[in-house]
């Protein structure tokens, strides 16, 4: 199993994106909207507008953006 390295930084996007984007347009977005790089290493993490969902993108190191999808439940 691949996964980032023990001192992988994380970047948590404040505003909500369209769910319906991938991989590469999330990174794409990474560059155009907030500056980085979505090369490096860094795990993003997007979340969906209702904040039930959320999409995290890093790069592995084989040429690829890895898309980890995950739902979450909301809590009240």
């Amino acid at each position: 199993m691949m996964g980032p390295g023990a001192g992988a930084r994380v970047m948590v996007a404040t505003r909500p994106v369209d769910f319906r984007k991938g991989p590469d347009s999330l990174a794409a977005l990474v560059g155009a909207e907030y500056g980085g790089d979505p090369f490096s290493g860094v795990i993003y993490v997007f979340r969906a507008k209702r904040s039930d969902r959320i999409k995290l993108i890093w790069w592995d190191g084989t040429g690829r953006n890895r898309p980890i999808e995950a739902a979450c439940r909301e809590v009240r």
